[in-house]
């Protein structure tokens, strides 16, 4: 399925987007030889939004974002950038900037030679280009390392000069290639939310690349999911996780049921395919009381139970085969059902979402 997103989606602050998009792409098409990396890309980022390009290895993402960049041409279609048609133009030429994994800082120049590197490129005169230099060091929250080499760095830091480079030139887009790749859980998740801080300040429309589900839903304004060259689906996080647009979407986005057949009919009286989170269903004795108003419900027998800290996943199986997750906090309320036991898993109708 070709999603469009197009003028007339929603700003990142709820409004209706009117305005000229920040980044226009129409019937863009990337072939290598007789492999077709993009087929007929139509899709429209507002300004001001952290998009997100969200997909697996060789689905097309990066690609796509090269283009964007200038570093590749499209085979066919046109690229715009605030109305501006870009899509033969080389990169200088555009007014866009590109933050990688591997940061590309030069290792001889300290942090504030790195940041103002590009302000000489542009021949900014050296008191303006000082006090840009300790502006943008001051936004990643990095004054005191301006006098430091990368090497003298952590990870996180040299992640955020790299920001910094990039957005001292005050470009109209910023493009970002799965930059926070290299860190380890921690810190990434902590660069998470300074990137999110850091792309509200500046108000600067960031597009974001990336294969970790978590990440795009966390940081995204929108999201973008990549399959085979092509746009499964575009739309805000909970959009993408609570009502996916075929089974591709909601088997990447997360743990999900895939439920059609009998069971499905059974739930819905339609054996369309449905998705059912794992998080939506909850555990309960077969002789507890229930009032199934609202409610899907179905019997089964707990065959795994994994541990995971603050939650416990259970694997049940129904009369028909099926086999469904749950995942239930490991608070008050939970079940403390075991292997073996007979159940009823229930949840609201609601959430039971036909892709």
């Amino acid at each position: 399925m070709q999603a469009t997103a197009t003028s007339a989606t929603t700003a990142p602050d709820g409004t209706a987007a009117t305005a000229t998009p920040a980044i226009s792409l129409r019937q863009v098409v990337k072939t290598f030889g007789d492999f077709t990396a993009v087929q007929g890309l139509d899709l429209d980022i507002q300004q001001g939004e952290f998009f997100s390009l969200l997909g697996p290895s060789g689905s097309g993402k990066t690609t796509v974002l090269r283009m964007i960049a200038g570093f590749e041409l499209p085979s066919s279609g046109r690229i715009d950038l605030a109305g501006r048609d870009v899509t033969r133009k080389a990169p200088f030429e555009r007014d866009v900037n590109t933050v990688f994994q591997d940061y590309a800082l030069f290792p001889h120049l300290s942090v504030a030679q790195n940041v103002e590197y590009g302000l000489k490129l542009r021949k900014t005169p050296r008191t303006e280009r000082r006090k840009l230099v300790a502006e943008a060091l001051e936004m990643i929250r990095l004054p005191q390392v301006a006098d430091r080499l990368p090497s003298q760095l952590s990870g996180g830091q040299r992640q955020r000069v790299a920001l910094a480079r990039a957005l001292v030139l005050r470009p109209q887009v910023l493009l970002l290639d799965e930059p926070l790749g290299a860190l380890d859980k921690q810190l990434r998740e902590q660069m998470q939310v300074e990137l999110k801080q850091i792309q509200r300040t500046v108000g600067i429309t960031f597009v974001f690349v990336t294969h970790d589900q978590e990440e795009a839903l966390t940081l995204s304004d929108r999201v973008a999911v990549f399959n085979d060259g092509v746009v499964e689906q575009v739309g805000t996080p909970e959009d993408l996780y609570e009502r996916p647009g075929s089974r591709f979407v909601a088997s990447f986005l997360g743990n999900t049921n895939l439920v059609e057949g009998a069971l499905a009919k059974q739930l819905t009286g339609s054996e369309a395919l449905l998705s059912i989170r794992p998080e939506r269903i909850h555990v309960r004795r077969l002789d507890e009381p229930v009032d199934s108003d609202g409610l899907s419900t179905v019997e089964a027998v707990i065959e795994e139970i994994i541990y995971t800290g603050p939650s416990t996943r259970y694997v049940a199986r129904t009369a028909g085969g099926q086999h469904l997750i749950v995942q239930e906090q490991n608070d008050s309320r939970a079940s403390g059902a075991q292997r073996g036991d007979r159940v009823r898993l229930q949840w609201s109708s609601r959430f039971n979402y036909t892709v």
